[in-house]
């Protein structure tokens, strides 16, 4: 499995598990793996389909706490 998808899953299983700390750290792995923004923020999106609502608000709260600080 190349990086890329192996990160989009990791990013969905992360979120549906709730583990912010964990979290944070593989957004900016995806990132680094070639994900865009707006892939990560699709991932979320599903999320909240299929875990729910606040997993997935979580999950975006900290990925735009992610990208803000990597535009810094």
């Amino acid at each position: 499995m190349d990086r890329k998808t192996r990160s989009f899953l990791n990013l969905a299983m992360i979120c549906a598990l709730n583990r912010p700390h964990e979290l944070k750290l593989h957004i900016r792995g995806a990132i680094n793996n070639g994900l865009t923004k707006d892939e990560i923020k699709e991932v979320f999106l599903q999320a909240a389909v299929y875990c729910g609502a606040p997993a997935a608000v979580d999950s975006f709260r900290i990925a735009n706490e992610v990208f803000a600080e990597m535009e810094k």
